[in-house]
């Protein structure tokens, strides 16, 4: 760790644990998911003690700032170190709710499936009659 100079954002985005991979930083860095100081970030953007580093991932917006210059992945006790997390609170569980969706590759529905489907369009023709019905 060195305290002292800049770094890569995508370096550091990966190093303190924002993300999982270098890769994905610097994907999230060209997909304009990242900006240092309001400004739009390319990987090789230069970060530095005190810029403020916001991230869009997840459907979430985490807004850091630097409080510490790391060029390798950190603990995660050192990389709490490294950033003051300004960040909203991440919207609740009931928000986030899936809808009755397949998983893309997860095969043809059971009979099971099929019977829950029936029973909800059932369901739905009984509150909302088509119209002129």
């Amino acid at each position: 760790m060195a305290d002292e100079g800049t770094v890569r954002v995508d370096l550091w985005i990966w190093s303190v644990r924002l993300l999982k991979t270098r890769s994905m930083a610097t994907t999230a860095c060209r997909a304009g998911h990242v900006r240092v100081n309001d400004e739009r970030a390319k990987p090789a953007t230069a970060v530095k003690i005190g810029d403020e580093v916001r991230l869009r991932h997840d459907g979430r917006e985490r807004i850091v700032v630097v409080q510490k210059i790391v060029r390798k992945r950190v603990g995660a006790p050192t990389a709490a170190e490294c950033l003051i997390d300004k960040s909203p609170p991440p919207p609740p569980r009931e928000a986030l709710v899936p809808i009755g969706r397949r998983d893309r590759g997860a095969g043809r529905p059971t009979k099971r499936d099929r019977r829950e489907l029936d029973r909800l369009r059932a369901l739905n023709s009984t509150l909302n009659p088509p119209p002129g019905g």
